[in-house]
């Protein structure tokens, strides 16, 4: 079969390398480990974000500011893990 260019069109298939595949238990060990990791991260920036802003008498703005750039920082914390996590225990694999 041509192409309009006249061109001979390749087959799908002997273009494309092996397909990727899903390896289930990196991914399941990773996000896992973020769940519990981030539940952790996640409450001491809350906690930490009250006990910061109650110590230096900022009041309920101050206790909202605080804990929104500890859980911020930690939000950038949890990234970063999962990125690393994905490098040493890859979630794909061709073939």
């Amino acid at each position: 079969m041509e192409s309009p260019a006249g061109r001979k069109d390749l087959p799908v298939l002997d273009t494309v390398s092996a397909p990727r595949r899903i390896l289930w238990k990196n991914v399941t060990t990773v996000l896992g480990a973020a769940i519990l990791i981030g539940a952790e991260v996640f409450g001491a920036g809350f906690a930490g974000g009250w006990a910061i802003a109650n110590l230096l008498g900022l009041g309920d703005y101050g206790v909202y500011g605080f804990q929104a750039l500890l859980m911020g920082l930690g939000a950038i914390v949890m990234v970063q893990f999962v990125r690393h996590g994905m490098q040493i225990e890859p979630f794909t694999r061709r073939g």
